[in-house]
């Protein structure tokens, strides 16, 4: 690759006049700066970002960090930060923690060596006060995707709201039984019951697993097998919604007219399916836009009125698993 100082060379020129007319800089002769420009545009010079950052100039670089590339929701959040980036005049640099604390602070340090100017990053966990620290100790500013962490700007679904979501929705299609299918203290499976409780539906006909529990099958059966009553469930996300769906099938027990299933992200597969899955859309778009926006406004040192706390709107859309079509 050519360099500033060859650029001098062949045009005749000194370096620094060179460097000045590739930053930008009108002040250089005219000519001079055709001929550097010329030359520079022949050999496709390209700009050493790392050196430019050490000169105070940014790298116009930003680390998106994900938690699981394999997951078409997160392909897809992915998409959407670069696009967003690159309108706003920045490249991103893609990591992936794998849902691994220890890879997660590896991946900080690899951004922070890279010295990118801005991070969006999806946490393993929100609450995971290591991992804030990690953040801050970077001197980078950072945005919080998809989850609210204390302290952090962040732009995130509220997931309690839908988990709310989902219970209208299944109520809705009258299912008269339903089982959550999630971690414990999931926001998106409080707001679940919470929904459930106020439309009255008793606690006994409720009841929650983990995707992992080697009972599920078994819960499946037994909330399935009274005759007359379907029951609804909500999986965390699509993912384990899938799972769920061939459990169901392996039982026989038919979708959507005893169970119905729906789940969290909307990933693409999701309209392929059959039965296709009913799921929780959230808004990528607005989502990334905001996210890269604040990164931006913090880089560039422009006004910011506190922490940005921002929960955007989920919205259901419905398919066969809930007999939404």
């Amino acid at each position: 690759m050519i360099t500033m100082a060859e650029i001098a060379r062949m045009t005749g020129v000194s370096q620094p006049t060179v460097s000045r007319v590739l930053s930008g800089n009108t002040s250089v002769n005219p000519e001079v700066r055709e001929r550097v420009l010329e030359c520079a545009r022949a050999h496709n010079f390209q700009p050493n970002a790392l050196a430019k950052s050490l000169q105070g100039g940014g790298t116009h670089l930003l680390g998106v960090l994900l938690t699981d590339i394999s997951n078409g929701f997160f392909a897809e959040l992915a998409r959407e930060l670069e696009a967003c980036a690159n309108r706003a005049g920045y490249s991103i640099i893609l990591l992936n923690s794998g849902r691994d604390e220890a890879r997660e602070r590896d991946c900080i340090d690899v951004v922070r060596r890279y010295r990118v100017d801005g991070i969006a990053a999806v946490p393993i966990r929100s609450d995971s006060s290591l991992w804030t620290e990690e953040i801050h100790r970077s001197d980078v500013p950072a945005v919080a995707v998809t989850l609210h962490v204390p302290g952090l700007d962040s732009v995130y679904v509220d997931h309690a709201e839908a988990g709310g979501l989902a219970a209208r929705h299944l109520l809705k299609r009258g299912y008269d039984d339903f089982l959550f299918v999630g971690p414990p203290k999931d926001e998106k499976g409080a707001g679940f019951f919470l929904e459930l409780t106020a439309s009255g539906v008793p606690a006994a006909r409720c009841a929650a697993v983990r995707p992992d529990d080697a009972g599920l099958c078994e819960e499946l059966r037994r909330r399935c097998a009274a005759e007359g009553r379907r029951t609804g469930i909500f999986a965390t996300n699509d993912l384990d919604a899938l799972v769920l769906l061939n459990h169901l099938r392996a039982l026989s027990i038919d979708v959507p007219r005893r169970a119905g299933v729906i789940g969290f992200d909307d990933i693409p597969v999701s309209r392929y399916l059959n039965p296709s899955l009913t799921s929780i859309s959230q808004p990528l778009g607005e989502m990334a836009e905001q996210a890269v926006a604040r990164l931006v406004s913090r880089i560039e040192r422009r006004p910011c009125s506190g922490v940005l706390d921002a929960p955007l709107h989920a919205s259901v859309v419905g398919r066969e698993s809930t007999g939404a079509l």
